[in-house]
């Protein structure tokens, strides 16, 4: 007996370890030597790739693909066809499986609808990308980058809720009350 839920019509080769409270849904695939944390949510027509790593509690909704070298922190949000990619140049008559470039998306990241990633990319810890945008290099923890090529709009709370810097560069998230502190360019949260 499984400790997880998979649909009918999910694909789950061998060889893949699958967490705990994990449920995965219609026509997903997951491919040999991923691993999957417990409670994970895969939608419907995901593909996990070969070696691909999600931790605890990742969300993971329609239509996305995770290619080998992506690795998902614990709380990581993907949203509805969002892409991965894993090679710089890729060509269809050049075989460049030994160039793949890791991924990594740190504990409780978003990505937004759509939103591609290239691959070599560290996409910070609760680090928020806006639906669409295009990540052509690392975002810091806790930034909002939107658009193509993504650039940095503001800051964001463990939460998700924009953060407003007063001039001491200290802000307060509305909903947990969690204060943060902005230096030299990083946001830290204040630890009492």
């Amino acid at each position: 007996m499984n400790d997880y839920f998979a649909h009918e019509t999910a694909v789950i080769d061998e060889g893949c370890t699958i967490g705990r409270g994990t449920k995965i849904w219609h026509f997903s695939h997951l491919m040999s030597g991923c691993r999957i944390g417990e409670r994970c949510n895969i939608g419907q027509n995901v593909v996990v790739s070969p070696g691909v790593v999600l931790g605890t509690n990742v969300k993971v909704q329609n239509n996305v693909s995770i290619y080998t070298g992506v690795t998902c922190e614990d709380d990581v949000f993907l949203g509805p066809s969002m892409v991965f990619t894993n090679v710089i140049n890729p060509r269809s008559h050049v075989n460049r499986k030994h160039e793949f470039r890791p991924t990594i998306v740190r504990r409780g990241a978003s990505i937004g609808a759509n939103a591609t990633i290239v691959c070599g990319n560290e996409i910070g810890e609760y680090a928020m990308v806006g639906a669409g945008a295009v990540i052509t290099k690392s975002v810091k923890p806790y930034a909002l980058v939107v658009g193509n090529p993504a650039r940095q709009v503001g800051w964001v709370s463990a939460h998700g809720h924009r953060l407003h810097f007063d001039p001491e560069g200290r802000a307060t998230c509305p909903e947990t009350g969690e204060r943060y502190r902005l230096k030299d360019g990083s946001v830290t949260v204040i630890n009492d």
